[in-house]
């Protein structure tokens, strides 16, 4: 009975780690993407039983050669998310005295959280210079419209689809466009702002569908690589942020950071787990921002709930252009042609987006 206890978790978890190799767009295999984390911790403890309880014969030393197999494969992507991992962007020096710095405060409210105080008070406290939510419509803008309107730029798109967004800026707004990337329900703002003494970002915020079991998953990952060829066509500094319903160690996120060459800030420092909020075993890093290399890291932190299921995430920069930023890989040719091929086919998809009757 030890043997089946131990054994079949430890299949699981192997199998569970295999999973996202095979390289097909769908949440039956990308779900596995997400809980890497905790298929490491349940493989420790299962190596930890079985060495403990089980005499050393053929059956422990395959299950405990399954267990290091899947936390081998996990640590490859999480490692890097982890101060054992250098870091990809560059902490900003405070000495440097032209350097032009702004906060972000991004945030996935919830379209059915009703407890729109808690927001409130924490843009109060955090008092940041532009603020992106998600999943926001009309009730969720009124609600907050004491703490929103003083903040005199601004792009609105309330929707009743868990797809809409709202931003607000007190840096100047030099354009704000609304744009319907791949899906004609799901917006994405792109901005750009003056900053200092006439310096210039552009910042694409983006909220693709989530993957679920028993559908594909090619409408997010689009969405996400389109949004990479975007940015490497920047004639200025880049911020992308948004949820992207996707981790930050899978392979669509790290091929995004290849086509894009934007910088991931956790890299080196930590995970940052925003999802889900509610369930402290499961959460996983779904809040993401990423910066072209003009761009120094001041802080970034996670901050309390505010009835979500996600945390919100607070973010500083520092727009300074020259620094020891280190750029990612350059994309691989599969990179190019994967990105092309899923663009195109959800370019030629006319459908209702995945997930918007959540609400319901």
């Amino acid at each position: 009975m030890t043997y089946f206890l131990l054994g079949i978790p430890a299949a699981f978890c192997l199998a569970a780690s295999l999973m996202p190799f095979i390289p097909i767009a769908h949440g039956i295999f990308r779900m596995f993407d997400f809980c890497r984390l905790q298929i490491a911790a349940i493989a420790t403890f299962l190596l930890i039983l079985t060495a403990v309880l089980l005499p050393s014969n053929l059956y422990s030393l395959t299950f405990i050669g399954m267990s290091l197999g899947t936390i081998a494969i996990q640590l490859y992507y999480i490692i890097r998310f982890t101060p054992l991992w250098p870091k990809q962007s560059v902490n900003h020096d405070s000495d440097q005295q032209n350097a032009a710095t702004f906060s972000l405060l991004v945030c996935n409210v919830k379209q059915g959280n009703e407890d729109h105080s808690r927001l409130a008070r924490l843009i109060e406290r955090r008092d940041p210079d532009i603020i992106i939510l998600m999943e926001t419509d009309q009730t969720w803008l009124n609600s907050l419209a004491t703490v929103l309107d003083p903040y005199e730029h601004k792009v609105s798109c309330p929707q009743d689809n868990s797809y809409g967004m709202h931003l607000v800026s007190r840096l100047k707004m030099l354009s704000g466009d609304i744009k319907l990337l791949l899906n004609e329900e799901i917006p994405s703002f792109h901005c750009r702002f003056e900053i200092g003494d006439g310096h210039n970002f552009d910042m694409i915020s983006i909220h693709p569908e989530p993957p679920i079991p028993h559908h594909d998953t090619i409408g997010r990952d689009a969405e996400i690589l389109l949004a990479g060829e975007l940015a490497t066509k920047r004639e200025r500094p880049m911020i992308v942020t948004g949820d992207l319903n996707d981790v930050a160690w899978s392979e669509t996120t790290r091929r995004f950071l290849r086509i894009s060459r934007l910088l991931d800030p956790r890299q080196g420092r930590g995970m940052y787990n925003t999802f889900d909020a509610r369930i402290p075993f499961l959460r996983w890093p779904l809040d993401h921002i990423f910066h072209s290399q003009e761009f120094e890291l001041v802080s970034i932190s996670r901050e309390p709930s505010v009835g979500s299921d996600h945390f919100p995430m607070f973010y500083e920069f520092s727009l300074v252009y020259e620094n020891g930023n280190s750029l990612p890989d350059k994309p691989t040719e599969d990179d190019l042609e994967d990105a092309k091929s899923l663009i195109g086919t959800e370019n030629g998809r006319s459908r209702k987006p995945v997930g918007e009757n959540w609400e319901d």
